[in-house]
C-alpha cells in the first residue's frame, strides 16, 4: 500500500504527505485524550517563550548538569512514542499549500467515496497516523477525524489524495 498522500489542485504549491514521519513532528497530538480536552488557540510564540522559560528555570533550579530524572523523562518519552496513538492538525498543510483566491473546498478521495469539506471545515480535521505505536498499514496511511470528535469511532479511513477545488 503506498503511504504518501498527493494534495493539489487550486493551490500555489502542490504537496505530497508522509504520515511515515510525522512521528517525529512537535505538532502531533495524542489521540487517546485529544477528543476529550478543549480547544485551545495558542500563540505558537507564546507558547515557545513559556518553554524556553521553563527550560530556563529547571536549569537555574537545578544547574546546568543533566539530573538522574532526565533518563528517565527520556525513557518514558520513547516508551510513549512506541505505544502511543496520533495523529497531526491538517491545517498547517493546508497553509503551506497556500490555496488560490478562488479554492472554496477540500475534497478528500478515498479508495471507497469521496467526501468534501469548505476551506474552514477542512483546517479543524485531524489525520490520525499511528495507533499502539503502530503505522496505519491495513487501513490508512490515515484515518480523517473531525474535530469535535463526532466521528471518532468511525473515521474517514483509506485517504490516497486531497484535491483543493
Amino acid at each position: 500500500m503506498n503511504s504518501i498522500i498527493s494534495l493539489y489542485g487550486k493551490v500555489r504549491y502542490p504537496l505530497t504527505l508522509d504520515p511515515g514521519v510525522w512521528i517525529f513532528d512537535d505538532r502531533k497530538v495524542d489521540l487517546t485524550t485529544f477528543f476529550d480536552t478543549e480547544v485551545e488557540n495558542v500563540d505558537e510564540n507564546e507558547q515557545y517563550t513559556k518553554a524556553v522559560s521553563k527550560h530556563w528555570d529547571r536549569e537555574i533550579q537545578e544547574g546546568a548538569v543533566f539530573p538522574p530524572t532526565l533518563k528517565t523523562e527520556k525513557k518514558y518519552e520513547k516508551q510513549k512514542l512506541l505505544n502511543g496513538t496520533f495523529g497531526i492538525s491538517f491545517a498547517p498543510f493546508l497553509k503551506n499549500a497556500e490555496p488560490l483566491e478562488e479554492a472554496t473546498a477540500v475534497t478528500l478521495i478515498t479508495a471507497n467515496e469521496s467526501v468534501s469539506y469548505s476551506l474552514e471545515e477542512a483546517k479543524t480535521l485531524i489525520f490520525g497516523f499511528s495507533k499502539n505505536g503502530k503505522p496505519l498499514t491495513e487501513d490508512g496511511p490515515v484515518h480523517v477525524y473531525e474535530r469535535d470528535g463526532s466521528n471518532r469511532d468511525k473515521p474517514l479511513t483509506y485517504l490516497k489524495e486531497i484535491i483543493i477545488t
